[in-house]
């Protein structure tokens, strides 16, 4: 379920690194619904799977996501 308080660069990162969704959920070891959902603000990944979207993306936690004031 979404969240309008959680906020994410997950495309912006994922982009940027010059990957596709089937790519990251290949390295992140998920489906690429699962990235298009949480890209989309659609599924709140949990802590396993934002710790492990975060590592793909040779990132943090914090600099995928972030709780809107």
């Amino acid at each position: 379920m979404s969240d309008p308080r959680l906020g994410s660069r997950l495309k912006e990162v994922r982009t940027t690194a010059g990957l596709t969704q089937a790519e990251l959920a290949e390295r992140a070891g998920v489906s690429r619904k699962t990235i298009n959902t949480v890209e989309n603000g659609v599924f709140i990944p949990s802590t396993i799977l934002a710790l492990g979207l975060a590592r793909a993306l040779g990132t943090t936690v914090e600099g995928l996501f972030w709780l809107k004031d």
